[in-house]
């Protein structure tokens, strides 16, 4: 009686303890930011709506590419990977929950039969007091085992799980704005092709139209045949690039549809890459503090730091004692025909164990240690994600501000090619310039005008790499 009031005061102690333990146990504390309270180069006035919680729908305004991403969304087999995989850990997860109840399991029916040899002593027993020269065993039974969860140690898995499953979502998210981001590029790519085709076919045929002038004038004898070979020369070298142009849009075609989703095929367009309305970014790009909650690689990081707290307790609990309660019952007996003979047959047992490492050669020691530095590296790779992801909105709004500039410029050299082969045709024909200045104000006049249309993909390609930096509108 004694020993077990002793046996129950102890364990009293151990579970008050684990309590007290528990309580104390380090929570998780988001580590201290230095952000600013404004991006560089955030020109805009008073926040209103971040762009980060804009959705794709309402950010891009061409109803091609939102067919595209709409398709996207639901064809592409990476995002219906994320999405298993969200599946897999919810399984895992809601496993977890289950910690605590007991582990039941179940024999319906286990026969052993035993012959011991004739010269042992349990032969020669089974032959003296049975009078068979073997053994049975049969038996139906039921037993549990259950772990009290004086630590927190199931708490910390199921904290754990939870965490590895909020991860493959933020996981799915960053798998989605990557997508967003690739087929908004390959479709500004395909728009700029489009133009770049448009803008070589027609300086082809006004090459074509210089080159019958100069023939005419040829046959006046205005001109030289050396003046004719230097325009057919010019009009082959337009024509030449035409064929790379086309192969580039078909392939471009290609990816799109891939991304898609679907079989390569022809992406129908209602506008040029000149008719795209530029999305009014800058007055909402929002804080640097938005992209805690924004940006899925932020959040997952910070989930990976949040894995780590719980890593030290569930190293730390390791090393306490644990109680086990463990109990079976059922029917047992040696003849088979008493099998099912109840009450004699029928068994129960019930025990109780508090189990504790005493010398493991410091495995348990060390990995707790481990688990601190895993931690340590965890903040710091939160506050490094933290920071790359202001500086890619910063050069993100950088480059923007730059390249409005450099398009307002390109805007304007391209009306002034323009006037330019107009003024040089003219001179030429009242032989007041060469056919050099011709010749050199095309060739000028043509890279101008493709100049422009990089530039303006390059804007908006600009402009989707600020939206996918500030979070893509995933939350």
């Amino acid at each position: 009686m004694t020993s077990i009031k002793h046996t129950i005061k102890s364990t009293l102690i151990l579970v008050s303890a684990g309590i007290i333990i528990s309580c104390t146990a380090e929570k998780y504390r988001k580590p201290e930011l230095s952000l600013p309270q404004k991006f560089r180069n955030d020109e805009s006035g008073e926040i209103k709506t971040s762009l980060g919680e804009t959705h794709y729908k309402e950010f891009f305004k061409d109803p091609v590419l939102i067919s595209l991403l709409d398709k996207a969304m639901k064809k592409n087999y990476d995002v219906q990977v994320a999405l298993k995989q969200i599946e897999f850990a919810s399984l895992a997860y809601n496993q977890s929950k289950w910690g605590n109840v007991p582990k039941i399991n179940a024999t319906i029916a286990g026969a052993t039969i035993t012959r011991p040899s004739d010269n042992s002593m349990n032969g020669m027993m089974a032959g003296q007091f049975m009078g068979k020269r073997y053994m049975g065993d049969y038996m139906t039974s039921a037993s549990f085992s259950w772990e009290a969860d004086i630590w927190g140690k199931i708490k910390g898995a199921k904290d754990q799980s939870l965490a590895e499953y909020l991860q493959t979502q933020e996981a799915s998210k960053a798998v989605k704005i990557r997508l967003v981001s690739d087929i908004a590029d390959g479709y500004y790519n395909l728009l700029m092709l489009d133009k770049q085709l448009e803008i070589t076919k027609s300086n082809l045929s006004v090459a074509d139209s210089t080159l019958v002038i100069l023939k005419k004038q040829y046959e006046l004898g205005l001109t030289t045949s050396l003046a004719i070979e230097q325009q057919e020369i010019n009009r082959n070298q337009i024509l030449k690039s035409i064929s790379p142009l086309e192969s580039s849009i078909n392939i471009q075609e290609n990816a799109l549809s891939i991304l898609s989703g679907e079989m390569p095929s022809k992406i129908d367009r209602s506008q040029s890459i000149d008719q795209i309305l530029y999305p009014e970014v800058l007055p909402d790009v929002g804080v640097p503090s938005e992209l805690l909650s924004y940006r899925p690689d932020v959040k997952n990081s910070e989930l990976e730091l949040r894995k780590s707290y719980t890593a030290i307790h569930l190293a730390t609990v390791n090393m306490y004692p644990s109680l086990n309660i463990t109990g079976q019952g059922g029917l047992n007996s040696f003849k088979i025909s008493d099998w099912f003979n109840i009450p004699g047959s029928l068994f129960g047992i019930i025990g109780g164990s508090i189990a504790a490492p005493l010398l493991n050669g410091k495995e348990l020691k060390t990995k707790y240690e481990q688990s601190k530095i895993k931690m340590d590296q965890s903040e710091l790779n939160f506050k490094q994600t933290v920071l790359k992801a202001v500086g890619e909105v910063s050069d993100a709004l950088a480059e923007l501000n730059k390249l409005e500039e450099q398009q307002k410029i390109a805007e304007h050299l391209v009306l002034q090619a323009k006037s330019n082969v107009n003024n040089s045709l003219m001179l030429y024909k009242y032989n007041e310039a060469t056919y050099l200045d011709v010749l050199l104000s095309q060739t000028n006049k043509l890279q101008i005008e493709l100049d422009l249309v990089f530039i303006r993909n390059q804007r908006l390609h600009a402009i989707t790499s600020l939206y996918r930096s500030l979070g893509g509108g995933w939350q």
